[in-house]
């Protein structure tokens, strides 16, 4: 096998066994972007040579005794996420020519931890989209067929995992950003609570709901990756100090007695037949090995996505504000200080950025203030309250992460069809909850993922019963 294809389990092993290095399998993830990423399109930078000499300290520590799942395991980062001394554009002309002055806290724990960035990848411009076609650098495609999207916004991460540029990648969620592409991709993709891992470093999208999660192989992976990055960091406020679970141990529990709710609205008339299909048949090979399933309602879920939205755009109007010309980024000058945010805004930011600053801009206005975002706020704490009540019968819900496989690259031309792809990945969002998308089959040559939402901090549920699937789907 090559060694780019390894899982970070598997690799672990052979680093820990001294039959591999660090260096060996950095060249073979660098070897693979070089031959296969020019059709692809995953990465916005790749930084070899601070790779490979990362890769070349790591194993000089394992040498010296120090041990680590991720020691030595090379990855690739989503481009809103701060790497010091490396562009991080967040897709955007606005910050193509920013570099950051320190890290993410999340690049911070994975470097103590001694992985090896291998580069940047690819997004939707400030992660605002669902098919990394809203880029300004490039169009990503899909490994599985270079016709179709990747998914997004972390559609770069998605597709550097499944061609094996990487062994795993970060992404980030704020309304499905990591669970979409992961299942048009086939990988594994994890959501992790609000507060669970922090956002310091993270370019804001939709403060309350902005998440940096672990896109992978298999939940093995994500669990692997999110023992490192997960716990509080006092330069995030909204980090929690709930307990880290041992994942290691508690995934291997077995499943009987475990209880899963399926909400009927997520399975609905526009789920495409093969999805269904394949959903249905998970749903028996889980209760194969123990777990019961029981209908639930969540009603209020039909208001999700007009609500993610207002909050959505309000919260990108403000946080996007602070790019104006004037302390980074670009800066076009001119005349007087309006023209310099006028022009430097007009050339910086693509038209989705424009529209959702616009569309933010106006619910936050006076006079329509209350009839929208407040009102969006109120409906917001419905949607919460209701899927936590459902959780309190449950162990956790089971859906469909989107319902289709990918689709072709231009064929969702309006921005109106565009938002209705995050159906099923928004209301576990604005509810705060860990979501895991895992591959649960192929509908015309493409990947299928199922949805799994746990309850609050309750990550350790999710990663059990996608371990454990995994293992019977093998």
């Amino acid at each position: 096998m090559k060694l780019n294809k390894l899982t970070i389990k598997e690799a672990s092993q052979k680093l820990a066994a001294n039959e591999i290095t660090s260096v060996e399998l950095t060249n073979a993830c660098l070897d693979r972007i070089k031959e296969i990423d020019g059709e692809i399109k995953a990465c916005l930078i790749v930084c070899e040579k601070e790779a490979l000499a990362e890769a070349k300290k790591a194993d000089e520590q394992r040498a010296n005794g120090k041990i680590g799942d991720l020691l030595g395991i090379p990855y690739l980062a989503k481009d809103n996420i701060l790497t010091k001394g490396i562009k991080t554009t967040a897709g955007s002309k606005i910050l193509e020519n920013y570099i950051a002055p320190y890290d993410a806290t999340v690049i911070k724990k994975l470097k103590q931890a001694g992985a090896v960035l291998l580069g940047k990848t690819n997004l939707d411009e400030f992660a605002h989209g669902a098919s990394t076609e809203n880029s300004a650098f490039s169009l990503t495609h899909n490994p599985l067929d270079l016709t179709r999207v990747p998914g997004g916004s972390s559609g770069g991460s998605a597709a550097a995992v499944a061609a094996d540029m990487c062994l795993f990648a970060l992404g980030t969620d704020t309304g499905g950003s990591i669970r979409h592409p992961a299942s048009f991709c086939g990988v594994t993709g994890l959501k992790p609570t609000y507060g669970r891992c922090s956002r310091f470093g993270l370019i804001a999208m939709t403060s309350s709901t902005d998440v940096p999660g672990p896109m992978t192989k298999s939940v093995e992976d994500a669990m692997m990756v999110l023992q490192v990055i997960a716990g509080v960091d006092k330069n995030d406020a909204t980090t929690a100090k709930e307990k880290i679970d041992n994942y290691q141990k508690l995934i291997k529990k077995d499943l009987n007695g475990i209880k899963i709710g399926l909400p009927k609205e997520y399975f609905i008339k526009g789920v495409d037949k093969g999805v269904k299909q394949l959903i249905e048949q998970a749903i028996e090979e889980f209760k194969k090995i123990g777990v019961k399933f029981v209908e639930i309602s969540l009603p209020y879920t039909k208001y999700s996505i007009p609500v993610y939205y207002i909050i959505t755009s309000s919260e990108i109007s403000s946080n996007l504000a602070r790019f104006d010309g004037i302390k980074y980024g670009l800066s076009i000058s001119k005349n007087d200080l309006m023209d310099v945010y006028l022009k430097s805004r007009s050339n910086g930011f693509g038209p989705e950025a424009k529209r959702r600053i616009m569309l933010g801009t106006y619910a936050l206005s006076a006079g329509y203030y209350d009839a929208y975002y407040l009102q969006a706020q109120k409906v917001r704490t419905k949607i919460k309250k209701e899927m936590d009540e459902a959780l309190e019968k449950v162990d956790c819900l089971l859906t469909p992460t989107v319902p289709h496989v990918a689709f072709k690259i231009n064929a969702k031309q309006d921005p109106l069809k565009m938002y209705l792809e995050d159906i099923f990945v928004t209301g576990a969002s604005l509810a705060g909850l860990p979501a895991i998308s895992i591959p649960c089959g192929f509908d015309h040559k493409l990947p299928v993922g199922l949805q799994l939402i746990g309850k609050r901090f309750d990550e350790a549920i999710l990663l059990r019963l996608g371990y454990n699937f995994q293992k019977i789907k093998k």
